[in-house]
């Protein structure tokens, strides 16, 4: 994921999935794991109980994911889809593209963290492809280093992702 000196670049979508994450893992399954550990404490000599060692195990993966979706929010740096710039490929845009490798066009919507779909075309800056575009103007042609060999890829239009 992209990063600058504030931390991570999200988009408002992102945003909005880690902080549904983090609430999920604050209340529910937090009263979960809570809940899992007074049950296997009832079962009686903890040294040997393997419920009471798995739910200690799953509050310390529950607390330390909270702990990093905290501060990746705190510290994160969130593009407003609508206010995005197209004169240049960047996160929040959507960018109609002619690729010279398998003659089609095809559009890619930059996005962040927690959208990217690669069956929906929906890439990370990070992406071999994304990564190319970024930063590209309309009219250029810029060279991707896939898992599949070179992609050539001219960018057609450059447009700000419609509101979802």
């Amino acid at each position: 994921m992209s990063e600058n000196r504030q931390g991570m670049v999200l988009t408002t979508a992102d945003k909005r999935k880690l902080e549904e994450e983090l609430n999920e893992l604050k209340t529910v399954k937090t009263e979960q794991v809570k809940r899992d550990l007074a049950e296997a404490r009832a079962h009686g000599d903890l040294s040997e109980n393997a419920e009471y060692d798995e739910a200690k195990n799953e509050q310390a993966r529950v607390a330390a994911r909270i702990a990093q979706l905290q501060d990746l929010l705190d510290n994160a740096v969130v593009v407003d889809e609508q206010e995005v710039d197209t004169d240049t490929v960047q996160m929040g845009t959507v960018v109609t593209v002619w690729d010279e490798t398998y003659e089609e066009e095809d559009e890619y919507t930059i996005v962040g963290l927690t959208e990217s779909d690669a069956s929906r075309l929906f890439i990370s800056p990070e992406s071999p492809i994304g990564a190319a575009l970024v930063g590209a103007k309309v009219g250029d042609t810029v060279e991707a280093h896939t898992p599949g060999g070179l992609d050539r890829i001219q960018i057609k239009a450059i447009r700000r992702r419609e509101a979802f």
